[in-house]
Parts: C-alpha cells; structure tokens; sequence
C-alpha cells in the first residue's frame, strides 16, 4: 500500500500536537509518565490490538522517577527490518517567563509570542517567521516530537498494510537532554528483543531535528552519519604562594587560562570531511576549586571542553589535546620568566616550574596504585559513591575521582592531568562496502524520488552537525572505546557502557527549524508534517524491499 502524502501530513501534524500538548521535561514525572501515554496510544491502534507483545515498555534504570522507553513493532514478511528512533523529552519551559503556561500549546503560544514580538520590536526574523504562517511554536515540537510524530505516522500507517514487506520497529526514548539513559537503556534490550522475533536490523532512521536561520537548505538533510562528542578534560594543578610573594609559587589560575587560550578553537582539534566541519573544541567550564578567599593563590582548577570528531578517534584527541597543553604550558613558562626579568633583575621564579608536567588519567591512577595497591578498593569505593549523587554532574565527579588520584600519587605539581569527564557520544560513519554503498544508494534514490514529488529539495550530507541519540545505536569501536575508558575516571561507575549492541547503519532524517532550546523554537510546518513523514515512509519501504546482500 503506497500512503497519500495528504494522509500521512494529516496524521503527523495531528500527533505531534497530541505530544507536544504532553509535557516531559527531562528529569520530572511528566517525563517518566510520557512513556506510558505513548504506550497506551499505539496500544489503540488495530495491529497492536491483535499484537501486544509487540508493544514494549522498556525500565530505564536511575533517575529521581521511573523512566521508561517504548518498542513497537509492526512486523512483516521476512527479518528484515528498519528502526526508527527518536526522544521524547524537553528542556525546561521557564524562558518562556508569562507564556510558559502555553509552552506546550502551539497555536496559543503562537499568538501569545506574535504579540510580545510586536509589542517589544525584537527578534524580527521570528516575528515574521510566525506571522508568516510557516512556522509553528511549541517547547518541544522541534526537539523533536515532530520528528516522534513522523515516524508513528509511518509506523501506523506500514502497520495498517495487510501486504506488509519486512518489519518497522519505533523506538522512543527519554533523557536525550542530559545523559541518553533511555537510549542507552533501550540499546541494551533491544538485542534480546529483535533475537526472541527472529529479526535483523538493516537500517536505522534516527528522526531528531535541524536548525537553519536560512531558507532551511540546511535542515532538509538527510544525514548519513552524525558526528561524535567528547568532553576534554583538564585538572591543573599549581603550588600555593601568598599573592605577595607570587613568584614562590606557580599560580594554577594562571596555568588554566593559558591553557584555555590556547585550547579554545584549536584548529588541530577541528576536523574537516569534505565542506563539511566538525567544530573545534570550546571551553563549556573552568573553575578554580578553591572554597573560601584568601590570599593564596589558587592551587587546582578544573577546566572542560567539547571535542568534536568525525573519523578521528579519542586516542587522537588526547594525543593532539597534549600537544595543545605543552604548548601552553612553555608559553606560560616563558612568559613568567620574561616577567619577572622585567620588574627585577633578580627576579627568579620558583624552582616548581622546572616539574611542570602535562600527563594524564591513566597515567596518575597508575602512580597511586604503584605507591599504595590498597587504593584500587578506595578509588572504586569512592567512584561508586559519587555514582549515587544525583545532585554532582558528570564533570564534578570526574573531576573529585581525578583529585583523589593525584592525591594518593603523591605528587607535587605543577601539572596538568588530561582525560575525559563524561558521557562519550560516538561519532557515526558507515562502513566501506558493496552491501553499504548499495543500501546508501537505496536512501539517497528514495530521497530524490521524495524531493521530486513534494517539490521540495532536500539534501545529503555524511554528518549531522549535533549531539544526538544515534551514536548509540550506529556501529561502536571497540578499541577507541577502551582508550576513553582508560582516562575516563567514572568509567565503570557513573558510565556504564552496555557492549551487547553491534549496531547498525544509520541516517538521520528529522524536521527543521529555528531556535531550538529557546523559548523562540518554532518547526517548518511544511517540511514537518508534509515531507518528512513521506520521506521517512519512502526511505523505509525501499530498503525493507531491497534484497538482502548475497
């Protein structure tokens, strides 16, 4: 059965409504209650009526309320089968000040920002975005329920095909906001569940969205990859001195911001495929950790920076990421040394700068446990604590772990410890091959047949340019993960990496939009309820149809 794109529109706009009207901002009990909402509304439909084992509500362990992500299966002729995924959860409401009230109500929220618009004279381009008809508002609607909404379209739509060639299993997860626990959580059961039913997965259509402040050329994407995410890490240790006597010492402040300087934007740590730019690093946070003024200067600072990749791998990273922080730290070296010369011929700085190191995780833990092997029990003891905490993030846990180190290393610094501080997220790319390049060409062709009759171009590109789900469910390397593990402090505790999952090709195919995380955040109406689901719909009948590689 071929779908009508007025059909398919007609239910995606009327679903991403219906969830976007349900709040579930990430971390609350609207969030953990979404899940059976969702549940109970596939549970309505016809097949899963029939087939209510293959509706699943899946646990997703931790949190402060009892999560959950949802698997439905509409199942077809044969193993072969294509997963669409998306997230279900938002991020807060409060910048939305006297509308949050309607944040969840498009067309109210609508009116409600066209009139503060006009009335403050600001953000122009939204005002006539909105104005305009085109975009639709909404906490949510771009990020992503749209693209939720396009996918149980299409699911709801294969499930009602008598004919049905192949299976279509939805996946819907919570979390994507903070550390992906419902992605991570689904892609640990997802290999028991698809073995019991005998499928195989041959593509995964992951439907998260884009943002473009263009004419949106850059949001109808289809993306066969997306980039991976690493957060850097640094603890800088100095030696104490009195703010008058500054030269006994080797001020950490100082160190940090030489090495934040030179960090930031770095372009070796930039990656370059094609035209296509995985940005270089940025600092996201530097503190000095110091809990009361004084005059001493600072003794230990914790910076942490987003890494982005394409191919290169988290041993890459930190081998560039040293040459980065040597680099700094003879600048800095120098520079002292130039300064004290200036103000006094006998100006000498301390003897400490002779020790300055940069080194990292692994190599810190190793010293500790080479000095004391008891402390193995004591820094596993402690990691497993801070796992318990809901109220440090990941960063300040990596960061207490990273101190306790050095600590039991006993070292006297200066140094500069490198390592990773939280969750990684992989990059994706598809493997080289006759079988992939074929499937690649399946997408690419239904993407074209697509652009062709809605009328609307849409584009190809190898990476998705954010942070997104799919890193968990396209294919992992085993050895690069290893190396983040061993510099990765609260590898093991807070990180728990489930290996079961081989993963599979993946694209991401979403809608499009402006502002998201942003109180302005707004969806192309046209490109999300009109082409997106028959894209999606497209894409997935075309590669359930193409035979198997011999």
């Amino acid at each position: 059965m071929t779908p009508t794109s007025k059909g398919l529109a007609a239910r995606a706009r009327e679903l991403s409504l219906t969830l976007t009207a349900w709040p579930s901002v990430t971390g609350t009990a609207d969030e953990a209650g979404f899940a059976h909402k969702l549940a109970e509304l596939l549970a309505a439909l016809p097949y899963f009526r029939d087939n209510p084992d293959d509706l699943a509500v899946l646990p997703v362990p931790g949190g402060s309320h009892a999560r959950a992500s949802v698997l439905a299966l509409a199942r077809g002729t044969g193993s072969r089968t294509v997963v669409l995924a998306g997230h279900f959860d938002v991020v807060p409401v409060d910048d939305y000040g006297d509308l949050a009230p309607l944040a969840f109500s498009p067309e109210a929220l609508k009116a409600g920002l066209i009139q503060r618009l006009r009335t403050t004279g600001t953000f122009a381009q939204a005002l006539d975005d909105l104005e305009s008809g085109r975009f639709l508002p909404g906490r949510g609607l771009l990020d992503m329920k749209s693209g939720l909404a396009a996918g149980m379209a299409v699911l709801e739509q294969f499930a009602a095909d008598p004919d049905r060639v192949g299976n279509l299993l939805l996946i819907a997860t919570p979390d994507e906001e903070d550390r992906s626990d419902g992605m991570r959580a689904a892609v640990a059961g997802l290999p028991g569940f698809l073995h019991q039913r005998g499928l195989e997965v041959a593509l995964g259509i992951n439907l998260d969205a884009l943002c473009d402040n263009g004419d949106g050329a850059d949001g109808r994407v289809v993306a066969l990859g997306c980039i991976g995410k690493l957060l850097l890490s640094a603890l800088v240790v100095g030696k104490e001195s009195h703010a008058c006597y500054p030269l006994d010492g080797v001020n950490a402040a100082y160190l940090a911001a030489e090495l934040v300087a030179e960090m930031e934007y770095a372009p070796e740590l930039g990656e370059l495929a094609g035209r296509e730019i995985a940005a270089a690093p940025t600092a996201l946070g530097m503190k000095d950790l110091k809990n009361l003024y004084n005059v001493t200067t600072p003794g230990r600072v914790w910076a942490f920076w987003n890494v982005l990749t394409q191919r290169r791998t988290a041993g890459s990273v930190l081998a560039i990421a040293r040459q980065v922080a040597e680099r700094a730290m003879a600048r800095a070296r120098a520079r002292v040394a130039e300064r004290a010369r200036q103000l006094s011929p006998d100006g000498v700085p301390s003897e400490a700068w002779s020790r300055l190191e940069v080194t990292t995780f692994d190599a810190i833990l190793a010293r500790a446990l080479a000095r004391d092997p008891g402390f193995r029990r004591r820094f596993d003891a402690r990691a497993a604590e801070l796992a318990t905490r809901d109220d440090l993030d990941l960063p300040t846990r990596s960061q207490l772990l990273t101190e306790l180190a050095w600590d039991a290393a006993g070292a006297e610094g200066p140094a500069v410890v490198l390592g990773f501080a939280a969750m990684p997220y992989p990059a994706v790319n598809w493997d080289e091959g006759a079988a992939e390049d074929a499937l690649k060409q399946t997408v690419l062709a239904a993407m074209r047949r697509t652009a062709a009759a809605t009328g609307v171009a849409i584009n190809a590109r190898n990476y998705l340019p954010v942070i997104v789900d799919m890193s968990f469910l396209g294919r992992t390397d085993q050895a690069d993960l290893a190396a983040i593990a061993r510099v990765t402090p609260i590898w093991g505790s807070s990180i728990v990496w489930n290996p079961a999952m081989a993963g599979f090709p993946m694209v991401n195919i979403g809608p499009w939009g402006r502002d998201y995380h942003h109180w302005l955040e707004r969806v192309d109406q046209d490109y999300a309820f009109r082409v997106l689901p028959l894209l999606v719909w497209n894409v997935a009948s075309d590669v359930l149809r193409q035979p198997p590689p011999s």
